[in-house]
């Protein structure tokens, strides 16, 4: 019962309940951007439209927290970190209950901006709380908390969302947010301390208003690329104009005197390679895999609903249980040796996912499972901690804002890549329909991005954070 008194050990610690606190409310907030995916059909039922009208408020949902995320460290400094988390969770709160509430289409898609808008604070704030509450030598123990709301929210959300949807009413997933919400709220303001700066810089309307049209085009762009019917003249034109304005705002913030979001700590290696290069190809791969299985489960292969979610369930138990061994491996191999090697492991667990099928031995189809979702919660745990790794205590606010930016494009570029090799796999075969090919091409050329994410791990040092993992390479002992 060693681990016991050690776990107890560590929920005393003031940074471990802070970091605990902080990923229960990011959990509420990841959680909310896929859970009604299985209750689009009675939502557009009760607003007597189609399904595809009601997924606008994923695509709302999901515009607003990009938009506003750069937004969010200026905020925390000028009012406080733990109030604008507060009010983030505040608003929440008050918009999914307003969502649950809604009687007309219109209601439901501003009350999803409202909750896009406030969930793009918990994220990059929650993250700046935990960090400025940690020492560095408990950097990893900490980070670890705030790895699980994003390894288990994509996978839980759609079955949740349809258990909840056919026991009670599609509303009840927004309702569970207020008693969830109150709950976060009462804790925050009980255990979190609330840092804001000294000194008050000018908001940088340019900036923000520069990379709200950026971002904003990019995600929307990518959206078309995700569904079902190519819309690829609007969504070209949307990426042209969202690198034409990521340009002038990388210009901008560049050469302003207080910008929105310094971008010094992009010129960090580890930072860089975590979140852009190594860190946006693996999350990308990575969060693309959730979202193919169950639809090749459902349909290619006809498994109902429920079956499927019983198999993404051994996917996620297989991200909880890799948790307890995560830690000491990364402090036994470093953080370098990590990504490479189980990055190796993840683009061949994505393979693998692609020859699940009813005619394998469910034994296999286990263990598939089980390989795929462990190294998957191993590489985003590494990612998270690599990010943060060699990053200074004056540094960390906007880290936290450029990498849940990074993360949030990452994701949807996935899934909208992962959409778009489906769709461009069924019209190369001149079917209407989508097949177990198309779902094997998709998820084969998923690895393959994952796997080129490897020749960005290789560039980073050895003893890459180092002091955060405790390892030392062998040269150095």
């Amino acid at each position: 019962m060693h681990w016991l008194s050690e776990l107890l050990a560590a929920l005393r610690r003031p940074s471990i309940q802070i970091a605990l606190i902080v990923a229960s409310a990011m959990f509420m907030q990841n959680l909310d951007s896929t859970i009604i995916v299985t209750a689009l059909p009675a939502m557009a039922h009760s607003f007597a439209t189609n399904e595809s009208r009601v997924s606008e408020g994923i695509t709302a949902y999901a515009l607003a927290a990009a938009v506003c995320i750069p937004a969010s460290a200026w905020l925390a400094d000028r009012i406080g970190t733990r109030t604008l988390f507060c009010a983030a969770i505040a608003i929440f709160t008050l918009a999914s209950m307003a969502c649950g509430l809604a009687g007309g289409f219109t209601a439901f898609l501003a009350a999803r901006l409202v909750q896009g808008g406030s969930a793009a604070m918990m994220g990059p704030v929650g993250r700046m709380i935990v960090l400025r509450n940690t020492e560095r030598r408990e950097l990893m123990a900490t980070l670890s908390m705030l790895v699980w709301p994003a390894l288990l929210a994509p996978v839980i959300g759609p079955a949740l969302g349809g258990f909840i949807t056919d026991a009670l009413s599609w509303r009840w997933i927004f309702y569970v947010n207020v008693p969830v919400g109150a709950l976060a709220m009462a804790l925050v303001l009980a255990m979190i301390p609330n840092h804001r700066a000294s000194e008050h810089s000018r908001f940088d309307a340019l900036g923000f208003v520069l990379l709200a049209a950026a971002v904003g085009c990019l995600s929307y762009a990518l959206d078309l690329l995700a569904g079902q019917h190519l819309e690829t003249t609007l969504a070209i034109a949307l990426l042209l104009a969202a690198a034409a304005g990521g340009y002038a705002a990388v210009r901008h913030l560049e050469a302003a005197s207080q910008p929105l979001v310094p971008l010094a700590v992009l010129r960090q290696k580890a930072f860089r390679v975590a979140t852009v290069s190594g860190g946006g190809l693996s999350r990308a791969a990575i969060s693309a895999t959730p979202f193919l299985l169950p639809m090749m489960l459902e349909l290619v292969y006809g498994l109902s609903p429920l079956k499927s979610g019983l198999l993404l369930l051994v996917y996620m138990l297989a991200n909880l249980l890799m948790k307890v061994a995560t830690n000491p491996i990364i402090r036994r191999f470093g953080l370098r040796r990590v990504l490479i090697v189980n990055g190796a492991l993840t683009a061949c667990g994505i393979a693998a996912c692609a020859w699940i099928s009813p005619q394998l031995p469910a034994a296999l189809v286990v263990i598939i499972l089980l390989f795929a979702g462990a190294s998957r919660s191993m590489q985003f745990t590494a990612l998270t901690f690599t990010t943060f790794a060699e990053i200074s205590t004056e540094e960390r606010a906007p880290a936290s804002v450029l990498s849940s930016l990074t993360q949030q494009i990452a994701v949807a570029a996935g899934v909208a890549s992962a959409a778009l090799m489906l769709n461009l796999a069924r019209l190369g075969q001149h079917a209407l329909v989508l097949s177990a090919l198309d779902f094997r091409i998709a998820l084969t050329l998923m690895a393959g991005i994952a796997a080129l994410a490897l020749i960005a791990y290789r560039s980073l040092p050895a003893n890459t954070g180092a002091e955060v993992s405790g390892h030392q390479p062998a040269a150095a002992r």
